[in-house]
């Protein structure tokens, strides 16, 4: 679970990653997080990507 969300994608959509959902600040703490924090941040990540993805607004690699 500690694996880096990370999909190299680098665009971002009001602060949010449209790649992995994380805002720019959660990509800056990532490393400090333990494994719940990381686990609950992903959590909010999915929702975001769920958001992007029915506004057609999401993107992969």
């Amino acid at each position: 679970m500690s694996k880096n969300p990370c999909i190299k994608v680098y665009e971002f959509d009001a602060g949010v990653c449209v790649g992995c959902g994380r805002s720019k600040r959660e990509i800056k703490i990532w490393k400090k997080l333990d494994k719940s924090e990381r686990f609950a941040l992903l959590a909010e990540a999915d929702m975001r990507l769920l958001a992007f993805q029915a506004t057609g607004r999401r993107k992969s690699r």
